[in-house]
């Protein structure tokens, strides 16, 4: 059984508390739901943590290390702990395959809460979206608490993390229009054609788009009463299924 100073577990504390990866490249992931994603997905598994309650659903299914229940709520991120914590192998994607085709690219500019990040990730994969770019200044794709809220699907979808002048001279390369949401905008969401390529930029919770990269795209605004901005989230997954709704 190992134990909290093991080096394999100061290595997850460590890659929890940093939001990122761990030193040899694996993020972590909390639950049975994304081991079993993972494992469907086809997604490399590095190791697997499990106290002896969780064991029993795993006889059979993963090799896994066995810790105490202590020891894994010193670990998790979350209030009640499943008891199994898995290591994988989640890989970002050249920035040509997250705006490939016909392409639908979500683009996180400055999203901060890894909980919105997985949300927005979720919706993309669920509305068709190609793929997601992050850029400098988001949230760490590999944050643990960003992968749980995609409930998956960042294990399936293509991202890329790169800074913003790659990535505006890619989408221009590729002849992807950029867009994004401005609650003054005078066009509206239902008048752009979002059944042709597009990339979408989702800004700050607070600050939204930075000014030098609304310049380069062209904005709309979701018409709303009452409120003047949404949630970024909430905003993403009407932007999504708008351009669904047009693409079928």
């Amino acid at each position: 059984m190992l134990g909290l100073h093991h080096p394999l577990l100061k290595s997850i504390r460590k890659a929890i508390q940093r939001g990122s990866r761990t030193g040899d490249g694996f993020c972590v992931a909390e639950g049975f739901h994304l081991l079993n994603e993972a494992r469907r997905a086809g997604t490399p598994i590095g190791a697997v943590l499990a106290t002896a309650r969780a064991a029993e659903q795993l006889e059979g299914v993963a090799e896994f290390h066995l810790v105490d229940e202590p020891t894994l709520r010193q670990l998790s991120t979350v209030e009640t702990s499943q008891g199994v914590l898995s290591l994988l192998q989640v890989e970002e994607r050249p920035l040509a395959a997250a705006m490939a085709g016909t392409a639908l690219t979500i683009v996180l500019d400055g999203i901060q809460d890894p909980g919105n990040a997985g949300a927005i990730i979720r919706a993309a994969e669920a509305f068709g979206a190609t793929g997601v770019v992050f850029l400098k200044g988001t949230v760490s794709p590999w944050n643990p608490k960003a992968l749980r809220a995609s409930a998956g699907s960042l294990l399936r979808l293509p991202f890329a993390v790169c800074e913003w002048e790659p990535f505006r001279a890619e989408a221009e390369s590729l002849g992807v229009p950029l867009y994004s949401a401005q609650p003054r905008a005078s066009l509206r969401i239902d008048e752009l054609d979002l059944s042709s390529p597009a990339a979408i930029l989702i800004g700050n919770e607070g600050r939204g788009v930075p000014d030098a990269h609304q310049a380069a795209a062209t904005s709309f605004r979701i018409p709303t009463e009452n409120v003047e901005s949404l949630n970024a989230a909430l905003a993403a997954g009407i932007l999504l299924y708008e351009a669904r709704r047009q693409r079928q």
